[in-house]
């Protein structure tokens, strides 16, 4: 016996509104500091650049996920295209790396050799971008605990925004003390801020790719839990995973008494669902049990 269900998403919908107005800014900032990277000459900028065309793939990756996280299942894809956000955040997360790696080589050399760059356009490109990111996260903010979604788009451009920062104090440095390899140290900075969050995107997506027990499900838990229902004699082939980072499901057979009626174990599936749906956040909707009877399951060979 096992529990019948689909697999489309069951959580509160991405709100794709404030998502396409943060992602029609940050492009446009984009643009703008790419025009004043080549102006300025400025490393911080340019790194800032960087960082920014890589949250406006992230947006956009998001924007993008908000409409095929509710796009229905098929006989193809059986839990529909949910799986794309991780794909997403692997590609990202490697744009990320190139981009901290090449400002950290880059911020280095520059601190020996620093060239001179106009604080002033520096000053005014650095202000319209923290404005910008400003307005994004005023319209990322109202959303930003709805899903994981929300929250990585929001985290985005707070990065961003502190990117911005580095740009208009490394500009004061150099406008106040002519201390030109100021620059070079933001853009280092700015790396420091995205190369942890390169190691956090790839670990997470390679996690959900490896098909890794969810973080923070304990299955020896699980299986106590489960052997503590009524004429549960063991548990295995207990299995749990994530079709993406909103979407754990969990399998498992479940070996019951000999004596055990069919009414007993239609309650039995009920209870099996409901434990594992209040205490270790598993929905009733992709929770699957296969339920025997001992004679049943000794006359397979040992299972885990």
């Amino acid at each position: 016996m096992s529990s019948g269900h689909t697999h489309g998403g069951s959580g509160e919908s991405t709100p794709r509104t404030r998502l396409i107005i943060a992602f029609s800014i940050t492009a446009s900032v984009f643009v703008i500091e790419v025009v004043g990277a080549v102006i300025t000459g400025s490393l911080a900028l340019l790194v800032d650049a960087a960082h920014m065309l890589t949250d406006v793939v992230g947006l956009a990756m998001a924007v993008t996920a908000a409409s095929l996280m509710n796009r229905p299942p098929s006989s193809r894809y059986t839990f529909g295209l949910r799986r794309a956000e991780v794909l997403a955040a692997l590609a990202q997360a490697t744009l990320l790396l190139g981009v901290g790696l090449f400002a950290l080589v880059e911020g280095i050399r520059r601190l020996f050799a620093p060239p001179e760059i106009a604080s002033g356009s520096l000053l005014f490109f650095g202000i319209v971008g923290l404005i910008a990111n400003i307005a994004s996260l005023l319209v990322l903010m109202g959303g930003r605990g709805r899903n994981l979604n929300m929250r990585a788009a929001f985290l985005e451009v707070v990065n961003d925004a502190l990117g911005s920062a580095g740009v208009i104090l490394s500009a004061v440095l150099i406008a106040v003390f002519g201390w030109y390899q100021a620059d070079a140290v933001a853009g280092v900075l700015i790396a420091l801020l995205i190369i942890p969050r390169t190691l956090v995107l790839l670990k997470a997506s390679g996690r959900v790719l490896l098909e890794s027990t969810p973080a923070g499900l304990d299955l020896d838990k699980v299986r106590r839990h489960m052997l503590e229902l009524p004429h549960v004699v063991a548990v295995h082939d207990l299995h749990a995973t994530q079709v993406s980072t909103d979407l754990p499901t969990l399998t498992a057979h479940v070996v019951v008494e000999d004596a055990t009626t069919m009414d007993d174990s239609a309650a039995l599936l009920r209870s099996l669902q409901e434990c594992v749906s209040q205490h270790f956040a598993i929905s009733v909707e992709h929770s699957t049990f296969q339920i025997e009877t001992e004679s049943h399951s000794g006359e397979h060979s040992t299972h885990v």
